[in-house]
């Protein structure tokens, strides 16, 4: 009989349902989906979809559950997968999907799906997800809630412009428009109130979003935004990866000399934090030489501006992490800095 290594359920979450199917790595090294299943996304079906899995399981190799990010969906059971104590891991949407395109799926159905990533739980060693700081977690649901309210208010001031464009606007409709957007006004207002106190009363927390804070067009939002959609980069470890979280990573198609596709960005990554850098970019292309640079360069090579922003973005972004692992601030002057000490070394070799 051959030895299980290795156990992973592969799991594909919806609004209301977890598609699920159970692999092993044996000690020949091949693969086996053995056991399928669909169970309800509540506390009862979680419930009953664990004890299944230890019904059908070797109890002597561990299951290491992994699952894909589907927005919020994937939450709720994973804090009580890691609250009953189980091995998790949760892993990119494009991931899964560039996965599968190696694998040559054809029909994608939700069983599909769970096939994929059980599967591509079995063929590497993944980090296993640790639930998200308390503070973390309501600095999210807060910077979030708060997102929420001022593109509500963006699409009331839209609507209050076109009736005000109307020849003949009704005043009660007027009324009621600027008095909800008064009130969206005192929501955003306290959710940023609810914010600073939780800044303020954690000291390791305000320190880093100082620190942070000395980059150029980064403000305190903008810093806990960072934060609290990368746990305070719990998971990250390098650059590269922080890029791909955020959905910057660059995705090109090209082939022999017929087929040559424009790079462009995957943007199936965090959304909230690609949204949180763009105003911080605008600003900092305008009054730091080092981004300015940047932007320059990727605007003469294809014209874009947009394309110029987004390099920029990224960097900043990367540049925010390597702050926070390395607790110093941004150096507005380390440009000229390196220059003058390439210069120096240049005249020390010729001289």
């Amino acid at each position: 009989m051959k030895k299980v290594l290795k156990q992973v359920l592969g799991i594909d979450v919806a609004q209301k349902e977890l598609v699920v199917t159970l692999g092993r790595l044996l000690d020949d090294l091949s693969e086996e989906l053995y056991a399928y299943k669909v169970f309800k996304n509540s506390e009862a079906g979680m419930k009953l979809l664990v004890d299944w899995v230890k019904k059908l399981s070797d109890s002597t190799v561990g299951v290491h559950y992994v699952m894909e990010a589907t927005g919020v969906y994937h939450q709720k059971f994973a804090y009580y997968l890691s609250e009953h104590g189980h091995q998790l891991s949760i892993i990119l949407p494009n991931k899964i999907s560039n996965y599968m395109r190696s694998l040559e799926v054809k029909t994608i159905t939700d069983k599909t799906c769970s096939e994929a990533i059980a599967r591509f739980g079995l063929g590497r060693k993944l980090d296993n997800w640790e639930k998200p700081k308390k503070v973390y977690r309501s600095l999210q649901q807060l910077t979030r809630e708060r997102d929420q309210i001022v593109n509500e208010r963006s699409a009331v001031k839209n609507q209050l412009h076109a009736e005000k464009s109307e020849a003949y606007p009704y005043e009660k409709s007027l009324d009621r428009l600027k008095a909800r957007i008064a009130f969206l006004n005192a929501q955003e207002k306290e959710s940023k109130k609810d914010i600073s106190e939780i800044v303020c009363e954690d000291r390791d927390l305000k320190e880093d979003v100082k620190i942070m804070c000395t980059m150029p067009g980064v403000g305190e939002l903008t810093a806990v935004i960072v934060l609290a959609e990368t746990n305070g980069f719990e998971l990250i470890r390098s650059k590269k990866q922080l890029a791909s979280y955020a959905g910057f990573d660059v995705k090109e198609k090209q082939s022999g000399t017929s087929v040559k596709g424009k790079p462009k960005i995957s943007k199936k990554g965090n959304r909230h934090l690609r949204k949180a850098m763009y105003l911080p970019s605008l600003s900092a292309v305008k009054w730091d030489e080092r981004f300015k640079a940047i932007y320059a360069r990727i605007l003469a090579r294809n014209g874009i501006k947009m394309k110029g922003l987004v390099a920029v973005q990224r960097k900043m972004l990367e540049m925010m992490y390597t702050l926070f692992q390395n607790k110093t601030a941004y150096d507005k002057k380390y440009l000229e800095k390196e220059n003058s000490v390439q210069i120096q070394d240049q005249y020390a070799i010729t001289s």
